[in-house]
């Protein structure tokens, strides 16, 4: 009987060891290197069972042309679900989903399991964290409690695919999560390493042979990152993350990966009482109850994937009693808050250098893209100077580190954005692309300066001053 060898397996990149360490090599992670006994690989056990050859199979070699075969899908009837995943779940694809504790992931699942199995579809929920009666009574509060989902408590993946094989292949199947799932093929504890891979492996190949879909739920770090090791979200054919502050009640659904749709596409929920509800028009959600004559506020016209989005930059600039003076950023990057402090600082003369800067996204949204720079720069020279914006005006453009105003892209998309939610000024570069909307006066600037030269004019200070002089 052979020796079971001991191995040490990083659990963040999976990097193996033959003597534990303190620090990863590969990734950097401190104590990050766990021991596990080394047993079967995971492929052990149908590759044994192979005949084996002396030559490898000749097959035949296609060119790009030829037919092209649309990926057979189907509907969750969710469509900002629909949205994100490319128009439903694609037969025998494999979706990992993560997000963080609480978020609402089994909450959507749930949702979903349940709008499919009402359409005729069959559909299997595996719970390994929670006892069915827990997740009946989550189905019972959602009001989904004669919805013909069927449910399991189990771990064995084993025992799962051989279940998921009896009478015809499942349209749906959730593993909720796959850090709980272990297979015999591998001797380390669920969770690990290797068990996470093993058992990754081995319903992504019940998947591709039964034409079933597969969601995989999966646990996230403190950064946000999902657990286990990297190569998961390689093997699997979507990366989908459920994002979301619990202080607000928005949820994004985002697509980080997607082999068969896009991965610019995003779809908007409101937790309530009775579930997740989805926002057909998550501006107007997320512009609602903001203060219009209070200074230090912006609207941006934003771009999620194809979808036009409006939402509150909010900023306070306040004198620092600090010798090092506070930047604190809440959805938004700090280094691309830092790079417009600077430029207004070079470029506009403005004396930042001495204050707390404070910038708020307004309902718990991350913004990533550059289009933010105009609107950010906008609210800080806005609460910088105690002038308030105007309300029905938008922002967006890109801010060059000459203070030069770079025009962004499908700005028909986001004036059209604006217009349909009764704004009448928009404030962007100039741009050869844009298309006039009724009603909506376009003022295109080409450098920082004439932005905060507009701005400051209406400042109550230059107002006092020029009431002294003509009085």
């Amino acid at each position: 009987m052979a020796k079971n060898s001991a191995t040490f397996v990083c659990q963040s990149c999976g990097a193996v060891y033959n003597r534990w360490k303190g620090k990863c090599e590969a990734c950097g992670g401190w104590n990050t290197v766990v021991e596990e006994t080394g047993g079967a690989h995971p492929m052990a056990g149908p590759v044994a069972t192979r005949p084996s050859r002396a030559k490898g199979r000749i097959f035949p070699l296609e060119g790009l042309t030829g037919e092209i075969k649309e990926a057979p899908r189907t509907a969750a009837g969710m469509p900002e679900l629909d949205r994100v995943t490319g128009g439903g779940f694609v037969k025998g694809s494999v979706i990992l989903i993560g997000g963080d504790p609480g978020i609402g992931k089994s909450t959507l699942l749930m949702q979903a399991s349940a709008a499919l199995a009402k359409g005729g579809h069959r559909v299997a929920y595996i719970s390994g964290e929670e006892a069915v009666a827990q997740v009946r009574l989550r189905a019972e509060r959602l009001g989904l409690a004669d919805a013909p989902v069927e449910l399991a408590a189990e771990t064995n993946v084993e025992d799962i695919i051989a279940t998921l094989s009896q009478g015809r292949p499942p349209a749906l199947a959730v593993i909720d999560s796959i850090q709980t799932m272990w297979t015999e093929t591998v001797e380390s504890a669920p969770g690990t390493v290797t068990q996470v891979r093993g058992s990754a492996q081995a319903l992504i190949r019940f998947a591709k042979t039964s034409g079933t879909a597969v969601i995989l739920v999966g646990h996230v770090t403190k950064d946000g990152q999902i657990a286990g090791p990297r190569v998961v979200e390689h093997m699997v054919d979507a990366v989908v993350s459920f994002e979301g502050d619990q202080g607000h009640h928005f949820r994004i659904l985002r697509a980080v990966k997607n082999r068969f749709g896009p991965t610019d596409e995003i779809g908007v929920f409101e937790m309530s009482d009775k579930g997740l509800r989805e926002v057909s028009n998550p501006s107007a959600l997320f512009l609602a109850g903001r203060d219009l004559a209070a200074p230090g506020t912006a609207v941006f016209a934003g771009m999620e994937g194809t979808r036009p989005l409006l939402v509150e930059i909010q900023a306070l600039v306040a004198p620092s009693p600090l010798g090092t003076p506070r930047r604190a950023v809440v959805g938004w990057d700090s280094n691309r808050l830092a790079m417009v402090v600077a430029v207004l600082e070079a470029h506009a003369g403005l004396r930042l250098g001495m204050h707390d800067i404070y910038l708020n996204v307004a309902g718990g949204l991350r913004i990533t893209e550059p289009a933010a720079d105009l609107a950010a720069a906008a609210a800080l020279v806005s609460s910088l100077s105690g002038s308030p914006l105007s309300s029905d005006a938008v922002y967006f453009g890109e801010i060059g580190l000459s203070g030069s105003i770079r025009p962004v892209a499908q700005a028909p998309a986001r004036l059209k954005e604006a217009a349909k939610l009764g704004f009448t000024r928009a404030v962007s570069p100039s741009s050869r692309d844009k298309a006039d909307q009724p009603g909506l006066s376009v003022g295109s600037i080409g450098h920082i300066t004439d932005m905060v030269a507009n701005i400051a004019a209406g400042s109550p200070r230059r107002k006092a001053v020029a009431g002294r002089r003509e009085g």
